[in-house]
């Protein structure tokens, strides 16, 4: 049984009182007519009395009462005080609200109890002395439930913390990744839209066959965007699209290469659009034409899809952000808890992308 919380300290609900189920069910069947019996017994409740059998079990018969309605009592108050204070926020108030409760409710109910026994099963005779031996073994034994309880409620609250701090985890990494998913589409878009603007005055006959090849490429955006992972196939044959709308504006000055046996294309898994973000990165930083074209080279080695292109720095007006390739590291690290290796010297620069291998 667990009462719901209705107010808390400092605005804060502890972690999962609500979520937490205790099932002692069988710890109370056995514990509450233990202790009903061996205290007596301990006690020495029993000596000295001339009990008949029957006599002897209602009398323990009566004790396991005294256990329940200590048991049942106790366990009611220390539910109830957990929907008000938690060691969380105020462990002291805990305490102190405990001390104050446990004993003002066990010894007085524990004494008015014994009395009663006494007057049922020993015409009255009080042994104040038992009475108070007896009620202290009650109030430890007490103390010690209620320590058991508490540490059983705070391992179960730390257990249901840790899964709500893992699904808020989870839900996060969801949503920023949803997120960068997002940014391709407007930036892809951008870039594209500018490119038939440009080939609609140059060139008409292109710019349709442009268009065409964007609904293709679009598609496949809009088909596998939702996914966190792609066969390397299909990242290549969206490649090789892409590419198809570079060859339309810039003919021979930009060139794709790739060595990848083609056993291997269905063996492993990377994040969509991937390799395109690569693609245009080498465009929009690099200078070339028909003489000196820029080479844009894939290829499989171990765990790895190399990306390579020849270096030819362009002068930007404006500084470039780096949005493409960290937008590309930040999705591969949620996605795959791997990191992309950018390499960059005089004449080259290479990114190699961590590839999953299908089980």
């Amino acid at each position: 049984m667990e009462k719901k919380a209705t107010k808390w300290e400092n605005g804060r609900k502890p972690a999962d009182i609500d979520a937490v189920r205790l099932n002692d069910i069988g710890f109370r069947l056995i514990l509450i007519p233990a202790f009903g019996i061996v205290i007596p017994l301990v006690t020495g409740m029993m000596e000295d009395a001339r009990f008949s059998l029957w006599q002897q079990k209602l009398s323990f018969l009566y004790t396991i009462g005294i256990s329940f309605v200590i048991w049942q009592g106790n366990r009611f108050l220390l539910f109830t005080l957990r929907s008000y204070f938690d060691w969380f926020n105020k462990p002291l108030r805990k305490i102190i609200a405990l001390l104050l409760t446990i004993p003002f409710y066990t010894v007085p109910v524990s004494v008015l109890l014994l009395v009663v026994w006494y007057r049922i099963f020993r015409n009255g005779q009080t042994d104040w002395n038992t009475v108070g031996l007896t009620t202290l073994i009650i109030l430890i034994a007490v103390l010690f439930i209620v320590h058991v309880y508490e540490t059983v409620f705070l391992v179960k609250e730390a257990e249901s913390e840790k899964v709500m701090l893992a699904q808020t985890e989870k839900a996060r990494a969801e949503a920023e990744l949803e997120a960068l998913k997002n940014q391709i589409d407007p930036h892809f878009m951008f870039n594209s839209l500018n490119t038939l603007s440009h080939l609609i005055e140059e060139d008409p006959q292109k710019a349709r066959r442009f268009n065409d090849l964007l609904a293709d490429v679009y598609r496949y955006i809009l088909q596998n965007k939702a996914r966190d992972l792609v066969l390397v196939r299909e990242e290549i044959g969206f490649l090789n699209d892409y590419f198809s709308l570079l060859k339309i504006r810039f003919e021979e000055a930009v060139q794709l290469r790739m060595d990848i046996p083609d056993e291997e294309l269905d063996q492993y898994l990377v994040p969509p659009i991937s390799l395109q973000v690569l693609a245009e990165n080498a465009i929009k930083h690099n200078e070339f034409n028909d003489v000196q074209p820029l080479i844009i080279d894939i290829r499989l080695r171990g765990d790895e899809l190399v990306v390579h292109n020849n270096l030819q720095r362009k002068i930007l007006r404006r500084r470039s952000s780096g949005v493409g390739l960290q937008n590309l590291e930040e999705r591969y690290q949620l996605t795959t808890r791997k990191s992309i290796t950018i390499r960059q010297d005089t004449g080259d620069f290479t990114v190699c992308l961590p590839v999953l291998k299908i089980a």
